[in-house]
């Protein structure tokens, strides 16, 4: 019973950790051509960023970003906002995410790598897809895990909520 208790406590203060979390945590991964990216530079985005953990064998991940990259135009003439896609490839499969990337055109995402789970562990994300909406300070004010379809048209309403200033209830 007190492990389960303690269980509960450990799940509950994670999520709170980042759900009141002000802004993204300084952790180097690299960009897909091998260059350190500092997750700090999330916080001076000033826009909305549509932040998504995914890796290359995740079904639901490659939905959620495809079905982003089928609306990111119509989505960029409406608002000004950024899509951050971090691999989290281990290094036995981290040399997939360039070709599939390059395959499936997302050319308007940040891609970033991050084969230890460095950023992945600073950010507590258990599974994948793990995704979330910041603000323009980068404060997480939305997350989510899974995806079914339809599931990006709410997304882009909250970044047009985000970017218009209001508050996220939910």
């Amino acid at each position: 019973m007190n492990k389960i208790v303690a269980t509960i406590f450990v799940l509950i203060f994670s999520i709170g950790t980042i759900l009141a979390q002000e802004k993204i945590p300084s952790v180097e991964v690299k960009t897909l051509d091998g260059k350190v990216f500092n997750t700090d530079s999330l916080n001076h985005m000033g826009k909305p960023v549509f932040l998504s953990f995914w890796a290359t064998w995740c079904v639901p991940c490659m939905k959620e970003l495809d079905a982003v990259n089928e609306n990111i135009e119509d989505w960029k003439d409406e608002v000004d906002f950024d899509v951050v896609a971090v691999s989290i490839d281990d290094q036995r499969s981290t040399n997939r995410v360039a070709p599939l990337i390059n395959g499936k055109g997302w050319n308007d995402f940040i891609v970033l790598r991050d084969p230890n789970s460095n950023f992945k562990r600073a950010m507590n994300i258990v599974n994948v897809p793990h995704s979330m909406l910041l603000d323009k300070n980068g404060k997480v004010v939305w997350q989510h895990t899974s995806y079914s379809d339809g599931d990006e048209f709410h997304l882009f309403e909250l970044i047009k909520k985000v970017a218009a200033g209001e508050e996220i209830k939910e």
